[in-house]
């Protein structure tokens, strides 16, 4: 028999609220999962075993209720968290105790699950990564900046957990680590209590173990219900398929994005080759200006204060951040948006694009944590995206394929995931 941490999030919630399992002892067995694996991984940035032990009892003593009733949730550590330090990944706040909740923390409370403890994020979630291994070989890199967030939930130790992306900070990591991540669209989630690095970019996201569990979290955090998976299953949705050139995707990459369309084509589903390189290679280039000039602004309290505690990346990069004008940047912001608008006709005749999330495989040390070039540009443009595992590249590592689709229609987008998922599965 299979332990509690091994069940799927949706069916652990329906055991909980049914009696079949208290929150007590799935909370246990996912912390039994961090005894055996933590040398290993290092997701940690925070963990109370005995709190989170008590949270999860409280829970079973009232009577789980709420979509997320007992399911244990990781939160990465740029979140606020009242009960918990919250260290931003930086040697600026070691102990730093937020007085209250973010917005997407206490939501998660209040849908009925149990915060576990927080995971390592890159410093402010940008670069200089924490200590967190890839949990299929620690030589490699978890990807980041939500890096223990996606080893957490990928290795078991955690059913849930928060990510959040201003570049391609849910959608590589999840690549990289074999989870379904899930960046919705822009402005779905209240950033409240989120440390800021670029408004204009930042969105809260989610790792899971599939498609349906991510989705059940994220829409528990909308107050709404799961929407409907299936939708598909009658009629095999039409793909958009944009693939990366070949100077900047693997060989391993490219297979893999091949293998997936070919195993969706199998299934049923209609694609067809897009190509917009020119209009996301721009897209590339504004987000860059984008980020450089908000994280300048995000970050003015630390530069000003500690330079000393920042790495020369940040000194250097809100340097140049500074330099970067109102002007320039909201001439920015009004480019993108002139290309998002076009842009919305790459669906027509499509029900999702279909892409690569990352060049390959996760790239061997932890002193980086890979290139969001096939990331950002879906940020930029602020529609919702999945990363969905497929297949393996030649050190065993995960790789995988992204769906990306029409602003506000996550739903739809997730439903697309769910359909390529399941043919996947088929094999």
């Amino acid at each position: 028999m299979s332990e509690p941490w091994e069940r799927s999030a949706t069916e652990a919630v329906r055991q909980i609220t049914t009696g079949e399992l208290t929150a007590e002892a799935l909370m246990r067995s996912c912390l039994d999962r961090v005894e055996e694996r933590d040398d290993a991984v290092r997701a940690w940035q925070h963990l109370d075993q005995a709190a989170a032990l008590d949270a999860a009892r409280a829970v079973d003593a009232a009577g789980p209720s709420g979509p997320l009733a007992g399911l244990p949730v990781a939160v990465k550590d740029i979140m606020d968290t009242s009960d918990m330090p919250t260290t931003y990944g930086s040697r600026i706040y070691p102990d730093h105790q937020p007085d209250a909740d973010a917005n997407c923390v206490a939501r998660t409370r209040a849908a009925g699950a149990v915060v576990m403890g927080k995971t390592v994020t890159t410093e402010f979630a940008w670069r200089n990564p924490g200590p967190t291994r890839n949990p299929h070989n620690p030589d490699h890199t978890p990807g980041g900046s939500s890096s223990g967030s996606a080893a957490a939930v990928s290795d078991g130790q955690a059913m849930l957990a928060f990510g959040t992306q201003t570049a391609g900070s849910v959608i590589r990591p999840a690549a990289y680590c074999g989870a379904v991540g899930f960046k919705p669209s822009r402005g779905t989630h209240d950033t409240t209590g989120v440390k800021e690095l670029s408004g204009y970019f930042d969105t809260v996201g989610e790792f899971a173990r599939s498609v349906a569990d991510v989705a059940l979290f994220d829409f528990a955090l909308r107050g709404e219900d799961v929407p409907d998976l299936s939708i598909y299953d009658g009629a095999a949705p039409r793909l958009a398929v944009i693939e990366a050139l070949p100077s900047e995707c693997t060989v391993e990459g490219l297979v893999a994005l091949e293998e997936i369309r070919r195993s969706a084509e199998a299934a049923g589903a209609k694609s067809h080759s897009l190509d917009v390189n020119e209009d996301l290679a721009r897209l590339a280039d504004l987000h860059n200006v984008v980020m450089t000039a908000e994280s300048a602004r995000a970050l003015a309290w630390e530069y000003d204060n500690h330079p000393e505690l920042l790495i020369r990346f940040y000194r250097e990069g809100i340097m140049v951040g500074r330099s970067i004008g109102d002007a320039e940047l909201n001439e920015a912001k009004a480019e993108i948006d002139e290309i998002r608008n076009k842009a919305a006709s790459w669906f027509i005749g499509f029900d999702a694009i279909l892409t690569q999330p990352a060049p390959g495989e996760a790239i061997k040390g932890i002193e980086a944590t890979g290139d969001p070039i096939f990331n950002k540009t879906w940020t930029a443009l602020g529609w919702p995206c999945v990363t969905i595992p497929g297949g393996r590249g030649p050190n065993g590592l995960p790789l995988g394929g992204q769906i990306v689709g029409p602003m506000e229609k996550d739903g739809n987008t997730l439903a697309v995931a769910h359909w390529i998922e399941t043919a996947l599965a088929a094999k």
